[in-house]
């Protein structure tokens, strides 16, 4: 069985994976650079509304990987961002005609409102509440950028 040069989409998927897990371990140790997690959201989403299996998987694993560097339980920001894609963005792409508008409130609803999605879980299960640093407010400028680009 041959691979088709022209159809290298699942390689350089693997190489972003592999590339993101580096990135990861480093914004870990280096509280300066931003964990990816807005981007995450807007590429799940993306992915969600082209119903692609294996990119749903692979943004999927990059969360779990986000999820245990900052020690959040494990799944949680996948319900999350399939509940705010769900319920919340068409709502919100109903209120903006501008994509850089939704872009914007994606990142700051993937940020603001997974803190207030683990402080809900932490109080129903009586875990302790996440910390509130403010890095997010540096991670959200920082991000804002980066999704303008995608």
């Amino acid at each position: 069985m041959q691979r088709s040069l022209s159809h290298k989409n699942p390689l350089i998927a693997l190489l972003y994976v592999v590339a993101f897990v580096f990135y990861s371990s480093l914004s870990s140790i280096y509280p300066m650079l931003p964990p990816m997690f807005g981007v995450l959201f807007v590429l799940f989403s993306r992915v969600l509304e082209e119903k692609d299996t294996l990119y749903i998987a692979l943004i999927s694993f990059c969360l779990i990987i986000f999820e245990a560097n900052y020690g959040y339980p494990l799944f949680s920001s996948i319900i999350y961002f399939y509940i705010v894609y769900k319920f919340i963005l068409p709502k919100i792409s109903q209120s903006f005609s501008c994509t850089w508008c939704i872009r914007a409130s994606s990142v700051l609803l993937a940020y603001i409102g997974y803190f207030l999605f683990l402080s809900f879980i932490s109080y129903i299960f009586l875990l302790p509440y996440p910390e509130f640093s403010y890095y997010i407010v540096y991670y959200i400028v920082i991000e804002f950028f980066f999704v303008s680009l995608l």
